[in-house]
């Protein structure tokens, strides 16, 4: 028996753009002498639909393109995700379609995300069908999870799923569908959604299992595939690849990235280009995926900007082939400083001036990005963000947030990637102490601790749920975990006014991991 495992890219109510995918792989899927053909759950609406599962309308939409689907099923039966209205509630199903009937729905029990708790209701979980006399148990989502025994029911398992992509998890899924093919001693096949929407990455990374748990089939991960399985043992198996965690941030960021653009129609961006890395390592992933030509960017040095930040970011610009001008903030400081200057009275300088620095070169971000019709990307990375370190209205504004799930120690893991062929983000930019330059001779760590102790002790904290006293006893000095504490607790406020985040992790920020203040 041939299944053809079908990971495609879906818009969220494009629902003409989602068929014609679904077609296209069905015809493959014939020309390759499939009899099953399995899309990931929720293809026909793409995902996450949030509030749009909740309306009629939309479902309707849903079923009026099943329906066109089916007419294209001839001699090949299909399994496709989507959601369907039932008893009033909406259930995320998959749809079995045979010789161009729709047969029924497997509904999905088990909701395990937080946002999909309040669009998505609980269904009665996996049924089975057969198709060309095997027995196969269908299971939608999260319900491949559950105690759920197979036993003599079923000859294989086939589970459609949306899974989104965070650091280490395609090692666990594979190792989690392995050991459980074996344990079962039934041969599983997954598939997954790929592609960015907003904020969230589905990483495809589609595989099917045979009994003894050898993986017979690996999909690409990060982009489409297509691939079509015997899974009556005629099959080769194939070595599982060693995963690159920073390769796969890499491709998500970028695919996440390309998507926001695409899918809504955007076509340009521009960002504040300082000399730092941050904002060096998003340019420099902005100009491999929407190509260098689409991106504008400004420099924006003022008195306190070291000569070699200029000429680190100006050289980074040349390297990618990235339109650049150099705008100095000097006098427009000068000008505000003087204005608020029968208000501020004899106070000294403080961090009130520093972020006027800040808020200026948001404000004329902002108006390149109106004047322009320019997408302006934030580059504020998971570490500053976590503890307040940035400036609303200022560093960070933006449309996006790209690198906001990443922490300052895998930036620079990031930039030798994009290093790792010949130089692009100039070596001094990676080797030099970061800095906001808005006062003299500042540096990061006057007000933080190292990044290495610093993002050691986030991840505990915000990625792994430890306790401050589980973090001491790891190691890390009592005074400084308490002060990092009370910084991400203190800056809920701004985190709550940051744009939307790249999700990198099962943790991010405003899907995550939210908390009220």
């Amino acid at each position: 028996m041939k299944i053809a495992l079908a990971q495609q890219n879906y818009t969220i109510g494009d629902f003409k753009s989602n068929k014609e995918k679904i077609v296209r792989c069905i015809e493959q899927a014939k020309s390759e002498s499939a009899d099953l053909v399995v899309f990931s759950e929720q293809a026909i609406s793409g995902a996450p639909a949030y509030d749009l599962l909740n309306k009629v309308t939309f479902l309707e939409l849903c079923e009026e393109t099943l329906e066109e689907i089916a007419r294209c099923c001839e001699g090949i039966s299909v399994l496709v995700g989507m959601p369907a209205q039932c008893m009033n509630k909406t259930i995320s199903v998959a749809a079995l379609i045979e010789d161009r009937k729709i047969k029924r729905y497997v509904g999905k029990k088990t909701i395990e995300s937080r946002d999909e708790m309040c669009h998505i209701s609980s269904s009665k979980g996996c049924e089975y069908i057969k198709i060309r006399g095997k027995k196969i148990a269908v299971v939608v989502g999260e319900d491949i999870k559950t105690e759920q025994e197979y036993g003599e029911y079923a000859d294989l398992i086939v589970n459609l799923a949306h899974s989104p992509y965070s650091r280490g998890v395609v090692e666990k899924r594979y190792d989690f569908y392995r050991q459980m093919a074996f344990m079962t001693g039934k041969t599983i096949l997954y598939v997954n959604s790929v592609g960015g929407q907003t904020d969230i990455v589905y990483d495809g990374s589609s595989a099917a299992f045979n009994s003894r748990g050898e993986a017979i089939a690996l999909l690409k991960s990060f982009e489409e595939d297509f691939h079509t399985v015997d899974v009556d043992g005629n099959e080769t198996p194939k070595k599982i690849p060693e995963q690159n965690k920073t390769y796969n941030v890499y491709r998500a960021i970028k695919l996440g990235l390309g998507d926001f653009f695409v899918k809504n129609g955007f076509k340009t961006a521009c960002l504040g280009l300082s000399g730092g890395i941050d904002s060096a390592v998003v340019l420099s992933m902005a100009a491999e995926t929407l190509g260098p030509e689409n991106i504008r960017v400004l420099l924006m040095p003022s008195q306190f900007s070291s000569d070699h930040s200029v000429e680190d970011a100006r050289e980074l610009a040349e390297n990618l082939g990235v339109e650049y001008q150099i705008v100095p903030i000097n006098e427009t400081f000068a000008a505000l400083t003087a204005t608020l200057g029968p208000v501020f009275g004899e106070l000294p300088f403080n961090v009130a001036e520093e972020n006027m620095q800040a808020r200026i070169r948001g404000m004329m971000m902002m108006a390149i990005s109106n004047k322009f019709g320019n997408v302006l990307l934030a580059t504020s990375n998971k570490s500053e963000i976590a503890v307040g370190y940035g400036t609303l209205y200022g560093d960070l504004c933006g449309s996006l947030g790209t690198i906001g799930d990443v922490f300052k120690t895998d930036i620079y893991a990031l930039a030798r990637y994009i290093n790792r062929n010949q130089i692009i983000i100039p070596e001094n930019t990676i080797q030099k102490a970061p800095s906001a330059e808005l006062r003299p001779n500042q540096k990061d760590q006057d007000s933080l601790p190292d990044y290495n102790e610093l993002d050691g002790i986030l991840k505990l904290y915000l990625e792994e749920n430890h306790s401050p006293e589980m973090i001491i006893k790891a190691g890390y000095p009592k005074a400084t975990v308490e002060k990092v504490i009370q910084m991400v607790k203190r800056n809920e406020y701004k985190r709550a006014q940051c744009p939307p985040i790249i999700k990198i992790s099962k943790k991010a920020f405003g899907y995550g991991r939210k908390y009220p203040f």
